[in-house]
């Protein structure tokens, strides 16, 4: 072929001799394709376009006469560019992955996830702690690149100081790496993973005794009670409220009149601001539904509100722990109330766990179980109640109490 025949070639396939042939389309496009034989089996590959702007003729010999050496050797032209398009694929998504840092696939997997937790101090906290924690040591970096001394830089300083804390973190750390990997981020373990990992490395959280929320001796709550009752602030009814219903502190300070059937003596949790996602009934002894009545009249929405607005910090309740040298957590009142239930009453198992709002661990019996005995439970609160209007004396005698039929 010539040049000029390159230019004025009609539709078809034209050859020019050594495998090279030109195609022309009916619609003028020109391109040009090395034909080889190889195993027994024709096969093309194409050299570029033809013409002005493209591959020229004598451009396009050349390149066929070094496919044919390459034939000639036993190579397969095509599949070496196949493999080198591949190569040059997964070269681009490996510089693309390098980009893609830890704090980016965090507010990625926030993002798509956090409408279904259960509230705003879950969404704040899971970002809190990422930022104060997480980012500063490993936010940059590639999240593929994320491995085990990363995440024990981060762990190692708060373990022992603050082990719940860093217990979240960890576990907040593991998920990000998790969904890091589905995405195609990264390969192999996650390095924050605990059971088999990090487990052989630092001590587990029920081991630190400060991952413990320090409980009163059951035998110690009627003389607290007592001085208690003593405090007219806000913080000390909502203290006492607590204690006396055995809620969590989230449940009580998240309280609205409109969850309060006080004729009733009942307090109903909705679901959603539960632990575990399902609406709770709680029993109201009378010394609760005295308190109710006491904070009433301050007309707000909230069972205890703040004297600046909205709900009751709970720190206010942990404030009046310290002043009162108190050495317990609030939380720890949920302790004091169990173990009392359990030494002072014969009232069975599933009664004081359902009091304290524990899910049923046994799957079968959680399946069987449809009732939430709220009148048994509402004569243990009541008893609870009794039990902690004891002077400081009485307590420290008690009697266990042993009654049948409960």
């Amino acid at each position: 072929m010539t040049p000029l025949a390159v230019k004025n070639a009609k539709p078809g396939r034209h050859a020019d001799g050594g495998g090279l042939h030109l195609l022309v389309k009916e619609s003028g496009a020109r391109s040009w394709v090395y034909r080889f034989m190889l195993k027994g089996k024709a096969r093309d590959v194409g050299l570029g376009a033809a013409g002005p702007g493209g591959v020229s003729l004598a451009n396009a010999r050349d390149l066929a006469a070094v496919l044919r050496l390459k034939v000639k050797a036993g190579t397969d032209p095509l599949a070496e560019r196949q493999q080198q398009a591949a190569e040059a694929v997964a070269a681009a998504q490996k510089a693309t992955i390098a980009g893609i840092t830890f704090k980016a696939v965090a507010e990625r997997y926030i993002a798509a996830n956090e409408g279904g937790w259960r509230n705003d101090k879950h969404r704040q906290q899971w970002r809190n702690t990422l930022a104060n924690y997480v980012y500063p040591v490993m936010g940059d970096l590639p999240v593929g690149d994320i491995g085990t001394a990363h995440v024990l830089q981060i762990l190692e300083a708060i373990w022992t100081e603050k082990p719940e804390t860093a217990s979240r973190v960890r576990g907040r750390i593991e998920t990000v790496l998790d969904a890091a990997k589905a995405r195609g981020y990264r390969d192999g373990d996650n390095p924050a993973r605990w059971r088999g990992h990090i487990a052989q490395i630092l001590p587990a959280r029920s081991r630190l005794t400060r991952g413990h929320h320090r409980a009163m001796p059951y035998a110690d709550v009627p003389a607290f009670m007592a001085k208690l009752r003593d405090r007219q602030a806000t913080s000390a009814l909502a203290l006492e409220f607590v204690i006396l219903t055995a809620a969590r502190t989230n449940e009580v300070l998240g309280a609205t009149w409109a969850e309060v059937e006080l004729d009733k003596g009942l307090w109903t949790i909705p679901g959603a601001r539960m632990k575990a996602g399902k609406e709770h009934r709680v029993p109201l002894s009378p010394r609760a539904g005295e308190i109710l009545q006491a904070v009433k009249p301050l007309g707000k929405d909230s069972l205890f509100p703040s004297d600046v607005g909205g709900k009751l910090s709970s720190m206010a309740m942990t404030m009046l722990l310290r002043r009162m040298d108190a050495d317990c957590t609030v939380h720890g009142f949920r302790s004091s109330f169990r173990d009392w239930a359990a030494e002072c009453t014969a009232y069975a198992h599933e009664v004081c766990e359902m009091a304290l709002a524990h899910t049923i661990g046994n799957k079968s019996e959680a399946a069987y179980r449809r009732g939430d005995l709220f009148e048994k439970r509402r004569r243990l609160m009541g008893e609870w109640a009794i039990y902690c209007a004891h002077d400081g004396v009485a307590a420290a005698t008690v009697t266990p109490i042993r009654r049948s039929g409960v």
